[in-house]
């Protein structure tokens, strides 16, 4: 999700004790795990108090199917699918290949 190496969190790791000093990290540390204890149980009643306005029938919902790349991939991933695998080559013989763009001149005295 954020792509932290574990250099990244070491590095981070020595600012925080040049920071805050040996002696107040623990309890920084304690602070910042609560803090996200909290805010996931925010998150999980939230996602629970939709699940119930909405009804039975979206009792299964996930929030990251609201995300619209991952509805578009799971269109297509369900379509081709339903493709036989003639079809599909067909399908993929038949896509054209991307034109090349031309370029506009460049003009510096525009604005």
């Amino acid at each position: 999700m954020f792509d932290v190496g574990l250099q990244e969190i070491f590095f981070i790791a020595i600012i925080a004790v040049i920071v805050f000093g040996p002696d107040r990290l623990p309890d920084l540390a304690r602070q910042a795990a609560r803090f996200l204890h909290t805010a996931r149980g925010y998150a999980r009643r939230a996602q629970q108090e939709l699940r119930d306005e909405l009804g039975p029938e979206y009792s299964d919902l996930s929030l990251r199917e609201l995300d619209p790349r991952v509805a578009i991939k799971k269109q297509i991933r369900e379509a081709l699918a339903d493709l036989d695998a003639e079809e599909r080559r067909a399908l993929l013989q038949a896509t054209p290949a991307p034109e090349k763009v031309s370029v506009p001149p460049f003009d510096s005295e525009a604005t």
